[in-house]
């Protein structure tokens, strides 16, 4: 069963979100993804996200640029959570996706997270699938403390560089 439906808003998205498909797949969570268009296919993004719903998706994840109104389209659709990435791209480099994604209408939440924040996104996705699955909730655990690591065996390299 696909646990995170991810959707972007083209294909030229994917090498900003790759990062976030990788801590899923490590995490041991399933993904589908699609390139859909709240603008340029809005049946089709309907219609993704009721098969995702009946198919037991637990969580959606957009990411668009510009107008960014994929993840709030698809807020509006699913009583699933709905984390939007706001992707950088055009004239203000991804702050007008920031805004248009977090800035909806009341009773239609969607989770922002930082501009081409995938893998903040794939986490808090993760988290939530972890609520209601404990397995998930171990692995969150043990990636968080894998960061930890990663970032501690920076620190030692540097001391013993400044040791020297």
């Amino acid at each position: 069963m696909t646990q995170v439906a991810w959707m972007m808003g083209s294909d030229s998205d994917y090498p900003k979100l790759e990062a976030g498909f990788k801590v899923l797949a490590e995490l041991g969570i399933s993904v589908a993804g699609r390139v859909l268009s709240a603008h340029r296919t809005p049946e089709q993004a309907r219609e993704f996200v009721q098969n995702s719903e009946a198919a037991g998706v637990k969580v959606f994840i957009c990411a668009a640029g510009m107008a960014a109104h994929l993840a709030g389209a698809v807020a509006a659709h699913s009583s699933r959570p709905v984390i939007g990435i706001p992707v950088a791209s055009g004239a203000l480099n991804g702050l007008d996706a920031l805004l248009s994604t977090a800035q909806m209408p009341p009773g239609v939440p969607v989770a922002t997270v930082g501009i081409d924040g995938a893998v903040n996104a794939a986490v808090l996705a993760a988290q939530i699938i972890g609520t209601g699955d404990e397995s998930v909730a171990k692995k969150v655990v043990e990636w968080r403390a894998s960061q930890t690591a990663k970032v501690l065996e920076k620190d030692k390299r540097l001391q013993e560089k400044l040791k020297g």
